[in-house]
């Protein structure tokens, strides 16, 4: 999800949007510490999404 699409969502849908990707990223860490998964770059972009969500919830 890039910045403008971000910008472009509600505080409401961003929230939900956040609370739905921390829910996401605590999965794919357990999963990673069970066995390493396939991408380990996608915990990457995960935590970064959910940065960019707490940055556009804040501006707002």
């Amino acid at each position: 999800m890039k910045n403008t699409e971000i910008r472009s969502l509600s505080a409401s849908e961003i929230a939900e949007r956040l609370v739905a990707e921390q829910e996401n990223l605590s999965k794919l860490r357990f999963a990673h510490s069970i066995s390493p998964i396939e991408n380990p770059n996608r915990i990457r972009e995960s935590k970064r999404l959910v940065a960019r969500l707490k940055t556009a919830l804040h501006s707002k």
